[in-house]
Protein backbone atom coordinates (compact mmCIF):
# COMPACT_ATOMS: atom_id res chain seq x y z
CA UNK A 1 0.00 0.00 0.00
CA UNK A 2 1.28 3.50 -0.83
CA UNK A 3 0.99 5.24 2.54
CA UNK A 4 2.50 8.47 1.24
CA UNK A 5 -0.30 8.71 -1.30
CA UNK A 6 -2.82 7.92 1.42
CA UNK A 7 -1.71 10.63 3.84
CA UNK A 8 -1.32 13.30 1.18
CA UNK A 9 -4.70 12.45 -0.32
CA UNK A 10 -6.84 12.92 2.79
CA UNK A 11 -10.14 14.59 2.03
CA UNK A 12 -10.01 18.22 3.07
CA UNK A 13 -12.76 20.77 3.18
CA UNK A 14 -12.19 23.15 0.28
CA UNK A 15 -13.76 26.33 -0.99
CA UNK A 16 -12.20 28.95 -3.21
CA UNK A 17 -8.59 28.23 -2.26
CA UNK A 18 -9.17 28.44 1.48
CA UNK A 19 -6.71 26.52 3.66
CA UNK A 20 -8.00 23.70 5.82
CA UNK A 21 -4.93 21.87 7.23
CA UNK A 22 -6.87 20.44 10.19
CA UNK A 23 -6.47 16.77 9.28
CA UNK A 24 -2.81 17.11 8.21
CA UNK A 25 -1.97 18.80 11.51
CA UNK A 26 -3.71 16.04 13.47
CA UNK A 27 -1.84 13.42 11.42
CA UNK A 28 1.49 15.09 12.19
CA UNK A 29 0.59 15.27 15.87
CA UNK A 30 -0.40 11.59 15.83
CA UNK A 31 2.85 10.63 14.09
CA UNK A 32 4.82 12.53 16.72
CA UNK A 33 2.86 10.74 19.43
CA UNK A 34 3.57 7.39 17.77
CA UNK A 35 7.27 8.21 17.62
CA UNK A 36 7.30 8.91 21.37
CA UNK A 37 4.67 6.55 22.77
CA UNK A 38 3.99 3.89 20.16
CA UNK A 39 0.37 2.86 19.69
CA UNK A 40 -0.91 4.25 23.00
CA UNK A 41 -4.32 5.93 22.52
CA UNK A 42 -4.73 9.70 22.73
CA UNK A 43 -7.68 10.89 24.81
CA UNK A 44 -9.40 13.89 23.29
CA UNK A 45 -9.55 15.67 26.64
CA UNK A 46 -5.76 15.39 26.94
CA UNK A 47 -4.75 16.40 23.41
CA UNK A 48 -7.40 19.07 22.81
CA UNK A 49 -5.17 21.92 23.99
CA UNK A 50 -2.24 20.75 21.87
CA UNK A 51 -4.36 20.38 18.74
CA UNK A 52 -5.94 23.79 19.32
CA UNK A 53 -2.47 25.28 19.58
CA UNK A 54 -1.35 23.71 16.30
CA UNK A 55 -4.45 24.97 14.53
CA UNK A 56 -4.05 28.44 15.99
CA UNK A 57 -0.37 28.65 15.11
CA UNK A 58 -0.31 26.99 11.68
CA UNK A 59 -3.91 26.95 10.49
CA UNK A 60 -5.74 29.76 8.69
CA UNK A 61 -6.65 32.92 10.62
CA UNK A 62 -10.16 31.68 11.36
CA UNK A 63 -11.63 30.18 14.50
CA UNK A 64 -11.97 26.42 14.40
CA UNK A 65 -12.25 23.47 16.76
CA UNK A 66 -9.85 20.55 17.26
CA UNK A 67 -12.95 18.38 17.49
CA UNK A 68 -13.44 18.58 13.71
CA UNK A 69 -10.27 16.74 12.62
CA UNK A 70 -10.41 14.42 15.65
CA UNK A 71 -13.74 13.09 14.40
CA UNK A 72 -13.62 13.61 10.63
CA UNK A 73 -10.18 12.04 10.03
CA UNK A 74 -11.84 8.67 10.72
CA UNK A 75 -13.38 8.84 7.24
CA UNK A 76 -9.94 8.54 5.60
CA UNK A 77 -9.04 5.14 7.02
CA UNK A 78 -5.93 6.46 8.80
CA UNK A 79 -7.39 7.23 12.21
CA UNK A 80 -9.67 5.42 14.65
CA UNK A 81 -11.78 6.88 17.47
CA UNK A 82 -13.39 4.86 20.24
CA UNK A 83 -15.34 5.97 23.31
CA UNK A 84 -14.74 4.64 26.81
CA UNK A 85 -17.67 2.22 26.43
CA UNK A 86 -16.34 0.82 23.15
CA UNK A 87 -18.49 2.88 20.79
CA UNK A 88 -17.34 4.78 17.71
CA UNK A 89 -16.76 8.53 17.55
CA UNK A 90 -19.78 10.46 18.86
CA UNK A 91 -19.22 13.23 16.31
CA UNK A 92 -17.43 16.57 16.11
CA UNK A 93 -18.96 18.04 19.27
CA UNK A 94 -16.41 18.98 21.92
CA UNK A 95 -18.77 18.20 24.81
CA UNK A 96 -19.58 14.70 23.58
CA UNK A 97 -15.94 13.84 22.85
CA UNK A 98 -15.00 14.87 26.37
CA UNK A 99 -17.96 13.32 28.15
CA UNK A 100 -17.70 9.97 26.38
CA UNK A 101 -13.96 9.63 26.92
CA UNK A 102 -13.19 9.56 23.20
CA UNK A 103 -9.69 8.43 22.38
CA UNK A 104 -7.98 8.27 19.01
CA UNK A 105 -5.06 6.43 17.49
CA UNK A 106 -3.59 5.74 14.08
CA UNK A 107 -5.36 2.89 12.30
CA UNK A 108 -4.03 -0.56 13.11
CA UNK A 109 -2.90 -1.04 9.52
CA UNK A 110 -0.91 2.20 9.46
CA UNK A 111 0.58 1.58 12.91
CA UNK A 112 1.70 -1.87 11.76
CA UNK A 113 3.34 -0.41 8.66
CA UNK A 114 5.20 2.16 10.79
CA UNK A 115 6.54 -0.60 13.04
CA UNK A 116 7.70 -2.69 10.08
CA UNK A 117 9.28 0.18 8.13
CA UNK A 118 11.37 2.48 10.37
CA UNK A 119 11.82 5.07 7.61
CA UNK A 120 8.13 5.35 6.82
CA UNK A 121 7.38 7.84 9.60
CA UNK A 122 9.95 10.26 8.21
CA UNK A 123 8.59 9.86 4.69
CA UNK A 124 5.03 10.50 5.81
CA UNK A 125 5.95 13.56 7.86
CA UNK A 126 7.88 15.11 5.00
CA UNK A 127 5.14 14.35 2.47
CA UNK A 128 2.41 15.88 4.66
CA UNK A 129 4.50 19.00 5.22
CA UNK A 130 5.36 19.37 1.53
CA UNK A 131 1.77 19.36 0.28
CA UNK A 132 0.32 21.54 3.04
CA UNK A 133 2.84 24.11 4.25
CA UNK A 134 5.63 26.39 3.09
CA UNK A 135 9.15 25.02 3.76
CA UNK A 136 10.00 27.87 6.14
CA UNK A 137 7.43 26.46 8.59
CA UNK A 138 8.40 22.79 8.49
CA UNK A 139 10.85 22.77 11.40
CA UNK A 140 8.50 24.76 13.62
CA UNK A 141 5.55 22.47 12.87
CA UNK A 142 7.57 19.34 13.60
CA UNK A 143 8.77 20.79 16.90
CA UNK A 144 5.23 21.80 17.89
CA UNK A 145 3.87 18.37 16.91
CA UNK A 146 6.52 16.60 18.98
CA UNK A 147 8.37 15.03 16.04
CA UNK A 148 12.08 14.48 16.59
CA UNK A 149 13.58 16.34 13.64
CA UNK A 150 16.99 14.70 13.91
CA UNK A 151 15.42 11.26 13.83
CA UNK A 152 13.21 12.24 10.91
CA UNK A 153 16.17 13.35 8.81
CA UNK A 154 18.46 10.48 9.71
CA UNK A 155 15.63 8.10 8.83
CA UNK A 156 16.25 9.02 5.23
CA UNK A 157 13.87 11.82 4.35
CA UNK A 158 15.91 14.64 2.88
CA UNK A 159 14.81 18.26 3.10
CA UNK A 160 12.55 19.60 0.44
CA UNK A 161 14.31 21.68 -2.20
CA UNK A 162 12.65 24.44 -4.14
CA UNK A 163 12.96 24.80 -7.87
CA UNK A 164 16.36 26.44 -8.32
CA UNK A 165 15.14 28.29 -11.42
CA UNK A 166 12.35 29.90 -9.37
CA UNK A 167 14.79 31.19 -6.78
CA UNK A 168 17.18 32.60 -9.35
CA UNK A 169 14.37 34.27 -11.27
CA UNK A 170 13.04 35.98 -8.14
CA UNK A 171 16.53 37.07 -7.06
CA UNK A 172 17.15 38.68 -10.44
CA UNK A 173 13.69 40.27 -10.61
CA UNK A 174 14.18 41.96 -7.23
CA UNK A 175 17.89 42.66 -7.75
CA UNK A 176 18.90 40.53 -4.74
CA UNK A 177 17.13 42.88 -2.33
CA UNK A 178 14.39 42.29 0.24
CA UNK A 179 11.18 43.86 -1.07
CA UNK A 180 10.12 44.82 2.47
CA UNK A 181 13.24 46.26 4.11
CA UNK A 182 15.83 46.60 1.34
CA UNK A 183 18.38 44.21 2.89
CA UNK A 184 20.86 43.12 0.19
CA UNK A 185 23.69 41.30 1.97
CA UNK A 186 26.44 39.49 0.06
CA UNK A 187 29.17 37.14 1.23
CA UNK A 188 31.76 37.45 -1.50
CA UNK A 189 29.57 37.26 -4.60
CA UNK A 190 26.82 35.17 -3.00
CA UNK A 191 23.58 36.56 -1.58
CA UNK A 192 23.10 35.56 2.05
CA UNK A 193 19.95 35.74 4.13
CA UNK A 194 17.69 36.24 1.11
CA UNK A 195 14.89 33.90 0.05
CA UNK A 196 12.50 33.52 -2.87
CA UNK A 197 9.14 33.50 -1.08
CA UNK A 198 5.85 32.32 -2.50
CA UNK A 199 2.94 34.71 -1.87
CA UNK A 200 0.29 32.06 -2.47
CA UNK A 201 1.73 28.88 -1.02
CA UNK A 202 2.95 26.26 -3.46
CA UNK A 203 0.89 23.68 -1.58
CA UNK A 204 -2.24 25.65 -2.45
CA UNK A 205 -1.72 26.04 -6.19
CA UNK A 206 0.79 28.84 -5.93
CA UNK A 207 2.80 28.82 -9.17
CA UNK A 208 6.58 28.92 -9.36
CA UNK A 209 6.76 32.16 -11.32
CA UNK A 210 7.45 35.86 -10.78
CA UNK A 211 3.74 36.72 -10.46
CA UNK A 212 3.69 34.67 -7.25
CA UNK A 213 7.19 35.30 -5.93
CA UNK A 214 8.86 38.00 -3.92
CA UNK A 215 12.39 38.39 -2.61
CA UNK A 216 12.47 38.64 1.20
CA UNK A 217 15.20 38.51 3.79
CA UNK A 218 15.12 35.44 6.02
CA UNK A 219 13.48 37.29 8.93
CA UNK A 220 10.70 38.85 6.90
CA UNK A 221 10.14 35.65 4.92
CA UNK A 222 9.50 33.76 8.17
CA UNK A 223 7.18 36.48 9.48
CA UNK A 224 5.37 36.62 6.12
CA UNK A 225 4.74 32.85 6.14
CA UNK A 226 3.61 32.99 9.78
CA UNK A 227 1.12 35.78 9.03
CA UNK A 228 2.82 38.47 11.10
CA UNK A 229 3.50 40.44 7.89
CA UNK A 230 1.30 40.90 4.86
CA UNK A 231 0.77 42.98 1.75
CA UNK A 232 -2.16 45.36 1.31
CA UNK A 233 -4.16 45.85 -1.87
CA UNK A 234 -2.13 48.97 -2.65
CA UNK A 235 1.16 47.02 -2.31
CA UNK A 236 2.24 48.26 1.11
CA UNK A 237 3.61 46.25 4.03
CA UNK A 238 1.14 45.56 6.82
CA UNK A 239 1.96 44.20 10.27
CA UNK A 240 -0.43 42.11 12.34
CA UNK A 241 -1.57 43.74 15.58
CA UNK A 242 -1.04 40.30 17.13
CA UNK A 243 2.71 40.60 16.61
CA UNK A 244 4.35 41.80 19.84
CA UNK A 245 7.89 43.12 19.94
CA UNK A 246 8.92 45.28 22.89
CA UNK A 247 12.54 46.05 22.12
CA UNK A 248 14.14 48.47 19.66
CA UNK A 249 15.11 45.67 17.24
CA UNK A 250 11.48 44.60 16.79
CA UNK A 251 10.37 48.21 16.43
CA UNK A 252 13.00 48.96 13.79
CA UNK A 253 12.83 45.69 11.86
CA UNK A 254 9.09 44.97 12.02
CA UNK A 255 6.84 47.70 13.41
CA UNK A 256 8.57 50.35 11.31
CA UNK A 257 7.52 48.51 8.13
CA UNK A 258 3.86 49.47 8.53
CA UNK A 259 2.74 51.32 5.41
CA UNK A 260 6.08 51.03 3.63
CA UNK A 261 5.70 50.43 -0.13
CA UNK A 262 6.64 46.91 -1.22
CA UNK A 263 9.44 47.16 -3.77
CA UNK A 264 8.37 46.24 -7.28
CA UNK A 265 10.43 43.93 -9.49
CA UNK A 266 12.52 45.31 -12.32
CA UNK A 267 10.44 46.66 -15.19
CA UNK A 268 11.19 43.61 -17.34
CA UNK A 269 9.27 41.43 -14.87
CA UNK A 270 5.56 41.37 -13.99
CA UNK A 271 4.41 42.40 -10.53
CA UNK A 272 2.88 40.00 -8.05
CA UNK A 273 -0.64 39.03 -9.07
CA UNK A 274 -3.30 40.70 -6.94
CA UNK A 275 -5.19 37.44 -6.55
CA UNK A 276 -2.18 35.87 -4.84
CA UNK A 277 -1.89 38.87 -2.51
CA UNK A 278 -5.59 38.55 -1.67
CA UNK A 279 -5.16 34.82 -0.95
CA UNK A 280 -2.31 35.51 1.48
CA UNK A 281 -4.32 38.25 3.20
CA UNK A 282 -7.28 35.89 3.61
CA UNK A 283 -5.53 32.62 4.40
CA UNK A 284 -2.27 33.52 6.16
CA UNK A 285 -2.17 37.11 7.49
CA UNK A 286 -3.21 37.40 11.14
CA UNK A 287 -5.63 40.29 11.10
CA UNK A 288 -6.28 42.88 12.37
CA UNK A 289 -3.57 45.04 10.88
CA UNK A 290 -1.52 47.39 13.01
CA UNK A 291 -2.30 51.07 12.46
CA UNK A 292 0.38 53.14 10.81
Amino acid sequence: MDWVERVTGVRRWSRGGERAPHKPLLLLYALGHFQRCGDAPMFYSEVERHLAGLLREFGPPRKTSPAYPFHHLTSDGLWEVQTVDGGSSPGAQVGLLRAQGARGRLSGELAGALRREPRLLAQLCRAILDVNFEPSLHDDICAAAGIDLESVETAGAGPRRRDRAFRELIMIAYEYRCAFCGYDGLLGETAVGLDAAHVRWWAFDGPDDVTNGICLCALHHKLFDKGALGITDDRRVTVSARFVGRGPAAREQVHALVGRPVSAPQTAFPAVDGEHIAWHAREVFRSPARAA
